[in-house]
């Protein structure tokens, strides 16, 4: 199985990639901001699950396509980018419904809550920065005559949404608290809509227009 110098060492790499915003950071910042605390922290939720699926998928050979095929790269990266413009479109739309939602009593169903999360896991999932991640350096903490190749990239993966789920659960926490402070006033609220979208969607198209030219 893994050693632990290889472990450490890759959570140690984790931690740096993590730490460095990217498209999980700002869209938990976003949704924070638009639709608030408990929402962004489902958010989380669903991204970390992405983000350790795309490790289920490079265990089981999708790293190897990604590395060689520009267009599954590409593929993954555009049905990322359209979800965040699409989801950012909605929240300018929704933004002066913003001040009723919050003053009234809002009643968790398993069908929001469930679509909460699959927001979270798609974006999570077409994160190109983790994917580029995973299928470049995963496969070189393995030691084939470990054991399980595949066994081996599952519990090394486990770093990356451990991190992410603890370093975006800050960032929503904090983005929630001040979304208290724009709540104080409907004004306030419609511009934390707007931006929010308006945030998404510069995302979304960031991520459609950079990243491998191959």
């Amino acid at each position: 199985m893994v050693t632990p110098a290889h472990f450490a060492a890759f959570a140690a790499l984790t931690f740096l990639m993590v730490v460095v915003p990217g498209p999980s950071v700002l869209f938990t910042i976003s949704r924070a901001l638009t639709v608030g605390r408990r929402d962004a922290l489902l958010t989380v939720l669903g991204n970390a699950t992405g983000v350790y699926t795309q490790v289920v998928a490079i265990a089981f050979g999708l790293g190897a396509v990604v590395t060689t095929s520009a267009t599954v790269f590409t593929a993954i990266k555009l049905a990322g980018a359209l979800y965040l413009v699409y989801l950012g479109v909605q929240a300018i739309r929704k933004r002066h419904k913003l001040a009723d939602a919050m003053a009234a009593a809002v009643r968790t169903t398993p069908g929001r809550t469930l679509t909460v999360l699959r927001d979270g896991f798609i974006v999570g999932f077409a994160n190109p920065k983790s994917i580029v991640f995973l299928a470049a350096l995963l496969p070189q903490f393995v030691d084939p005559a470990a054991g399980s190749v595949p066994a081996q990239m599952l519990l090394l993966g486990l770093c990356l949404p451990v991190t992410a789920l603890a370093s975006d659960t800050a960032w929503a926490l904090v983005a929630g608290t001040a979304r208290t402070w724009f709540a104080r006033s409907p004004r306030r609220l419609e511009l934390v809509g707007g931006t929010g979208g308006l945030v998404m969607i510069g995302l979304g198209a960031t991520l459609a227009f950079t990243g491998r030219k191959d």
